[in-house]
């Protein structure tokens, strides 16, 4: 199973709007640098399963039967705006499975189209799907949201753990006994002399890396604050935590 990111922004993605900072000048420079909305892509034998939607460009990027599914951790836009342009496609259904949230985002439970979200998962819910089970992982943010802690029927397991500010304590106890191979993870934001809300700060990512014991660590959701300290100061991650960036995949 492949895994990809296909973004790994925060809601400004990179560069943000009008930003002269050096984190912005250089994804401006190299697109190799550009962030954009936090999303990725599994790909096995049997198909592709996107984890959310926030990319604009679904119906140009994916064609027609091409998505066996969509996990999606919540409902902010920046993770679920492309779904309003996906459900006005014809002759096909996508499920979309993610954490039960009756106002969802925007009008897209009153008008959902060709999209399905009558199977939402329930708080630590395994699901088995063609080639891999998923188990869903309540996140500390301020609306419903899921973790996924992915693993395939042959291979690496992964968790995938954005948005969250910190973890949950059964979320972090049940990861700490199944010490994924991966964890991609929240990380927002440079360290800072309080803890905000929402979404991690490197110092609190680091913890939580530690905490469970992943293998690897990526970092994802990412402001340009956090790229442009990291700029600085590259020795600020250890040898088992990366930076993650749009296009890189994890081969589980």
């Amino acid at each position: 199973m492949k895994f990809t990111f296909l973004g790994t922004g925060n809601s400004a993605q990179l560069p943000v709007y009008n930003c002269d900072c050096m984190a912005c000048a250089r994804a401006r420079d190299d697109a190799r640098y550009v962030r954009l909305p936090c999303s990725a892509l599994l790909q096995n034998n049997d198909g592709q399963w996107l984890i959310d939607s926030g990319l604009t460009d679904l119906t140009s990027r994916f064609a027609p039967g091409a998505l066996q599914g969509i996990l999606q951790t919540h409902y902010h836009a920046d993770h679920a705006q492309g779904l309003l342009h996906l459900r006005w496609g014809v002759n096909l259904r996508i499920g979309v499975y993610g954490p039960p949230d009756e106002a969802g985002f925007a009008d897209l439970s009153k008008h959902p189209g060709i999209l399905d979200f009558s199977k939402p998962f329930q708080a630590f819910e395994e699901r088995q799907f063609a080639g891999f089970s998923v188990t869903a992982l309540p996140l500390q943010h301020s609306r419903p949201t899921y973790g996924y802690l992915i693993c395939p029927d042959q291979g690496d397991s992964l968790a995938y753990l954005t948005d969250t500010q910190g973890l949950p304590e059964p979320v972090e106890a049940l990861l700490r006994s199944r010490r994924p191979a991966h964890c991609v993870l929240d990380c927002s934001y440079p360290p800072r002399p309080q803890p905000g809300r929402n979404h991690n700060d490197l110092t609190q990512a680091l913890a939580i890396h530690t905490a469970i014991g992943a293998g690897t660590t990526w970092l994802t959701h990412a402001g340009h604050e956090l790229d442009r300290y990291l700029m600085s100061h590259p020795e600020a991650l250890p040898a088992d935590v990366r930076q993650a960036f749009d296009g890189d995949q994890i081969q589980l």
